[in-house]
């Protein structure tokens, strides 16, 4: 079962991750646009963001096919490119909308902003109302994709605890 999480900078995603793979003896994907941007020596343009996308989906074509039922989380995901995109260069590539179609996502996990921004030299956003407008286009996506989703609010182990339950509750109600 592929989960992406998803939600504005500095919500918790890439800790979340690393206690819902163990919680669930899953794997981790990590964020790839932070490696890669922390390895370019210049800001970063518009076809970094799109290697970026690339290797994304890339990454999670790998896991859809080649996954034996075991949980991945995955610390990002298309949409949260595809707003970046949006935001900063005000087009967005053709391609994305179908690979995010296509990539068959089983479930996400959408990260409140209620818990403190943390500044760091790759995050860009972070006044409150930046925040909230960012994970209601994120929202908008997930539904405009018909992507199952639980919003997840909290902090520390009471997140992983929200986290959990929606999971659970997704697969305890899942069409066979």
């Amino acid at each position: 079962m592929i989960v992406v999480v998803t939600g504005p900078e500095s919500v918790g995603k890439t800790t979340l991750c690393r206690a819902l793979s163990a919680h669930y003896h899953g794997m981790l994907e990590p964020e790839y646009a932070r490696t890669y941007l922390e390895s370019i020596p210049h800001h970063y343009t518009y076809d970094d963001v799109e290697h970026i996308a690339r290797i994304q989906y890339m990454m999670f074509l790998d896991y859809r096919y080649k996954n034996d039922g075991q949980y991945v989380f995955f610390d990002t995901y298309l949409i949260i490119t595809k707003i970046w995109f949006q935001k900063v260069y005000g087009v967005v590539p053709q391609w994305i909308d179908e690979a995010i179609l296509s990539s068959m996502v089983d479930f996400a996990l959408l990260l409140e902003p209620d818990v403190p921004w943390e500044a760091d030299p790759l995050r860009e956003n972070g006044a409150a109302e930046q925040r909230r407008h960012l994970f209601n286009l994120y929202k908008q996506e997930l539904e405009y994709f018909k992507i199952p989703y639980s919003i997840v609010g909290g902090s520390g182990e009471q997140r992983v605890k929200n986290s959990v339950n929606g999971i659970d509750t997704f697969l305890r109600y899942k069409p066979k």
